[in-house]
């Protein structure tokens, strides 16, 4: 398959017009249209619905545009740290859930930046599964991971930082005016909690009893929009602190569980992946920093390209 009809097959899936996306990619339309039909005949499916004045995708067009996304991405990033291999710079792309951990990276990365201005950092935030993902197809180099991790497939570096679990809530409540929570505090509110992996298991830990015996009123992936809910006066969030900002007029407040429950924070990447010079310079300072220069990391080799 070769990459230059995936970009012609995301122009036109954008503009949902052949003749738009022509102009585009500066072809011809009848060149764009054989493209096209020699890419469906390929793989033996038929990716768009034609109509008279647009276009649209079947389902398996769909698919392959997500698909196409990730691989056209992957293959710039991989063209572009080649092609700047001779100095440090490059893309450096790093992927993380809501964490404050996330401040020891950015602060490295405000340092890497300042010294080589040719090495740009791309975030991504999403839970633990979509970060494995992406870590996985090559679509990030680094994931900062709440909690465990399989070490045989990935390596790690501790970041010696811990989110601490606690309850979000309004300041108006009564439970505010305590300054921990216990489990039974929390046994006849309405609760919002994470619905990430292995969450629900270390709650139930905590609680000594099944999270599902508990008044569950929500869940949520990324904690901001559950905030809003918690705002709103629709229950009590279960998750980490220094995620929302409490401080000010905030309307919100946080209060630590009792007994406390923490979460460690780590940096993986993928065991054997060769990293490139940015990735690997960025690496070394976050050891240095993190206070881990003589054998910080776990199950690790830091190479170059």
């Amino acid at each position: 398959m070769d990459i230059r009809v995936l970009r012609y097959f995301l122009a036109v899936a954008h503009e949902e017009n052949i003749s738009a996306a022509a102009k585009i990619l500066h072809v011809s339309q009848p060149t764009l249209s054989r493209q096209l039909k020699e890419l469906e005949e390929e793989l033996g499916v038929i990716l768009f619905i034609r109509g008279n004045r647009k276009i649209s995708l079947t389902e398996d067009g769909l698919y392959l545009v997500n698909q196409a996304k990730e691989i056209v991405a992957m293959i710039d990033k991989t063209a572009s740290n080649i092609k700047k291999a001779e100095k440090i710079r490059g893309d450096i792309y790093i992927g993380g859930g809501e964490s404050d951990g996330m401040r020891l990276i950015a602060k490295v990365a405000k340092e890497l930046i300042a010294n080589y201005p040719d090495v740009h950092v791309h975030l991504f935030s999403g839970n633990a599964e979509q970060l494995l993902e992406k870590l996985d197809n090559g679509l990030l180099d680094f994931g900062m991971i709440i909690g465990p991790i399989a070490k045989q497939k990935y390596s790690t570096l501790n970041l010696h930082t811990r989110d601490q679990w606690g309850v979000l809530m309004r300041k108006d409540c009564s439970l505010a005016k305590k300054t921990s929570i216990r489990a039974s505090d929390i046994k006849n509110v309405p609760l919002i909690t994470s619905n990430q992996t292995g969450v629900a298991d270390k709650l139930s830990e905590w609680l000594n009893t099944n999270l599902d015996e508990y008044n569950i009123v929500g869940t949520y992936n990324l904690l901001y929009n559950a905030s809003l809910l918690v705002e709103e006066h629709a229950g009590y969030a279960l998750c980490l602190d220094k995620i929302i900002n409490t401080t000010g007029g905030s309307e919100l407040c946080f209060r630590p569980l009792m007994p406390e429950l923490y979460e460690d924070i780590r940096l993986i990447w993928k065991r054997d992946k060769v990293l490139s010079k940015a990735s690997t310079v960025f690496l070394e300072k976050l050891i240095e920093v993190t206070g881990n220069r003589d054998g910080g990391t776990e199950n690790s080799a830091v190479s170059l390209i």
